[in-house]
């Protein structure tokens, strides 16, 4: 190696090391920067979905056009931000489909979401949706996993009328429903306890060919519920990843003309996360590169001392 070529690489190591000692206030300002810009400018990167929500699409896919399915809301708004993106598309997907939808909350304010979701996509994207034909809420039912009991066998029993006071029979889409035997889909977004575990235990278990089951989870509870699929579980999708992928099969099938963001909300939180985790990789691999490189200089350092 030349004179030049040796000092031009004791300068590089020099500089790398000095990485070690950066302060580290602009190592929060860059993570700021990294979160806040995707954030403001609504930056939205494009997915390549995973086997998990292929396999959730494909589920819904495979239900007959037009068939009933009973929808659970099993959180509350400290869950909103990894479950609604997937409410939002689940429910768009189930109408485009022609589904008919039974609605209930197993969580006190799971009735709102519920409610909200209503509002900003079924009826705003499918204004032919009419009420007790096409869709019915039944609304918050207390007791936990002895309400899924329950609606194995004895779903007026469970709930006697609908979120306004309807008795059942005055309702033609749940004038006949019984069981959950009689639905061919159900969908529960699940954030914790009652939720998804709970359905396959008190009802999948019971009846593991009657109907199928498709889940939503939060990142948290996720590990508790791969277990439970494919057998128990015939699609799954886990947090706001999961959610993002399947936005991009549903929009990819049925696209929509009027306020696309209503399905990229998956897709543009996930934006901040992306650019937040390359930083950190970066910073590790710089960091990692800094302490050979300081490692290196102190050995060269201590052999010129020993000539």
């Amino acid at each position: 190696m030349t004179t030049d070529e040796h000092n031009t690489a004791g300068g590089l190591r020099a500089q790398l090391a000095r990485v070690s000692n950066l302060d580290r206030r602009w190592i929060f300002l860059a993570m700021g920067l990294a979160v806040g810009v995707p954030i403001l400018l609504k930056l939205r990167f494009p997915e390549v979905p995973g086997p998990l929500a292929i396999a959730t699409f494909n589920a819904i896919e495979a239900v007959p056009e037009g068939s009933r399915v009973l929808i659970a809301f099993d959180y509350d708004p400290a869950s909103e931000g990894e479950l609604q993106p997937m409410a939002n598309a689940m429910l768009h997907h189930c109408a485009s489909r022609k589904h008919k939808m039974v609605f209930i909350a197993l969580w006190p304010l799971g009735k709102q979401m519920a409610d909200e979701t209503i509002k900003n996509v079924l009826l705003a994207f499918h204004p032919q949706y009419q009420y007790g034909t096409d869709y019915v809420q039944l609304g918050y039912k207390a007791g936990n996993e002895s309400v899924i009991k329950m609606m194995t066998t004895n779903i007026p029993q469970a709930f006697p009328s609908d979120a306004s006071g309807k008795t059942l029979s005055e309702l033609p889409l749940v004038a006949d429903l019984e069981s959950v035997q009689q639905v061919e889909l159900i969908i529960t977004f699940s954030a914790g306890y009652p939720g998804a575990k709970e359905w396959v235990q008190y009802a999948k278990s019971s009846y593991p060919d009657d109907f199928v089951l498709v889940a939503g989870s939060t990142g948290v509870q996720a590990n508790q519920l791969f277990p439970y699929y494919p057998k128990q579980m015939e699609g799954m999708l886990a947090a706001i990843k999961g959610a993002a992928e399947y936005e991009m099969l549903v929009t990819a099938k049925y696209p929509v003309t009027k306020d696309k963001e209503r399905f990229e909300e998956g897709r543009r939180r996930m934006g901040p996360q992306l650019v937040a985790h390359l930083l950190m990789i970066g910073l590790i691999l710089l960091g990692n590169v800094a302490m050979v490189a300081g490692r290196s200089r102190q050995s060269r350092g201590g052999q010129g001392a020993v000539r």
